[in-house]
C-alpha cells in the first residue's frame, strides 16, 4: 500500500506540473522562444520523473504537530502580502526569515528543528494573488490541503528542490478547483 501511495503522490505532482506547464504554453502562444523554453522545460520535466529517485523506498510519514505549522505560515504570508501591502516575495521572505529561528528558542528540541520548513512552506501559499485567494477562508482552506500532502509525502522528493512550493501549489490548485466546481 505504501507504495502505491509514494507512486500515487509522484504521478500527482507530475501531473499537476504538466498540466500548468502546457497552461503556460497555451497562454503563450505569440512568442516562439517562450514555446522552446516551455518545451524545454517539459522535456527535463519527463526526463527527471523517469531517471530521477523521487522517493525513498520506505515511505515515512510527516507528524501532523508539524503539519499544523503550515496554516501559520501561509496566513502570517498572506497577511503581509495583501494587508500591510509587502508583495508576495517580500512577505513570503520576512515569514521563512522569521521561522528559520524557530529551532534557536530550544537547541535541544528536534520538534522545534522540523518547524521552518512546514512555515515556509505555509508562505508559498500566502504569496497568492486575490484573484485566486480571496480570503483568509481560501488560504486556510488550502492549507489544510497542503498540511495532508506535506505528511503523506515526507519520503517522497527528497533532495530535489521545490518541493514545499509544489506542495503549496498543489493545495492551491486543489481548493480552487473545488470552489470552480462547487461555484
Amino acid at each position: 500500500m505504501s507504495k502505491l501511495l509514494r507512486y500515487g503522490i509522484i504521478v500527482l505532482l507530475f501531473f499537476i506540473q504538466i498540466l500548468f506547464l502546457l497552461t503556460m504554453f497555451k497562454e503563450n502562444t505569440h512568442s516562439y522562444l517562450l514555446l522552446i523554453f516551455i518545451s524545454s522545460l517539459l522535456i527535463l520535466t519527463f526526463y527527471t520523473y523517469r531517471k530521477a529517485q523521487l522517493h525513498d523506498m520506505v515511505h515515512a510519514y510527516e507528524s501532523y504537530k508539524v503539519a499544523v505549522w503550515v496554516p501559520v505560515g501561509a496566513v502570517f504570508s498572506y497577511y503581509l502580502n495583501h494587508t500591510m501591502g509587502l508583495g508576495p516575495v517580500l512577505a513570503a521572505s520576512v515569514v521563512g526569515a522569521i521561522a528559520s529561528f524557530i529551532p534557536n528558542m530550544n537547541t535541544n528540541s528536534a520538534y522545534l528543528k522540523k518547524l521552518p520548513p512546514a512555515v515556509y512552506c505555509g508562505a508559498f501559499i500566502g504569496m497568492s494573488n486575490t484573484q485566486i485567494a480571496n480570503g483568509f477562508t481560501f488560504i486556510l482552506t488550502a492549507s489544510f490541503f497542503t498540511a495532508v500532502f506535506l505528511v503523506i509525502s515526507k519520503s517522497v522528493l527528497n533532495g530535489i528542490g521545490g518541493k514545499l512550493g509544489t506542495l503549496a501549489f498543489l493545495g492551491v490548485a486543489l481548493t480552487y478547483f473545488l470552489i470552480f466546481l462547487l461555484g
